[in-house]
């Protein structure tokens, strides 16, 4: 089993998923009797279970040091913000910036919801899944280098 595996089973997966749906209260008009309801993203299976799995191996790999994804994006000349994360060139990227860029998503949605939606429906998760795919076909990865 490839290192990674756990996340780029997903590669296929989100290639043909619709991701999420807004959810937006159109039935209540926001009297105390009908409180209108915050709207919010009806994720997919497919993204709950990609959620849950990249904390699963994050829980298994603390080398990749998923609590600091925001310090190893710096590190990388990346910001914690959509467009600079975006806009990252994931083909160059070492195993660990590209496990803090999938957190810096997921996290991200805690802050802004429809957040992760849009990184799914840009397609940068995929690429970075795909970079992951990459790594564990080509060897061994700038952190297991540094522990090694």
């Amino acid at each position: 089993m490839n290192k990674f595996e756990r996340l780029t089973k997903y590669i296929p997966l989100i290639q043909d998923d619709k991701f999420g749906q807004w959810i937006i209260d159109k039935e209540n008009d926001g009297i105390p009797e009908h409180r209108i309801h915050m709207p919010f993203v009806n994720y997919s299976q497919t993204v709950d279970f990609f959620h849950e799995d990249l904390y699963k191996f994050c829980e298994e790999h603390p080398e990749y040091e998923h609590t600091r994804y925001g310090e190893t994006l710096e590190a990388n000349g990346l910001k914690w913000g959509t467009e600079s994360m975006e806009a990252a060139d994931a083909s160059s990227l070492d195993a660990k910036c590209v496990i803090a860029l999938l957190m810096g998503a997921v996290r991200a949605e805690r802050f802004c919801d429809g957040a992760l939606l849009g990184f799914f429906k840009s397609e940068c998760i995929l690429c970075w899944l795909q970079r992951l795919k990459a790594i564990d076909e080509g060897g061994v990865s700038n952190v297991e280098q540094e522990t090694e």
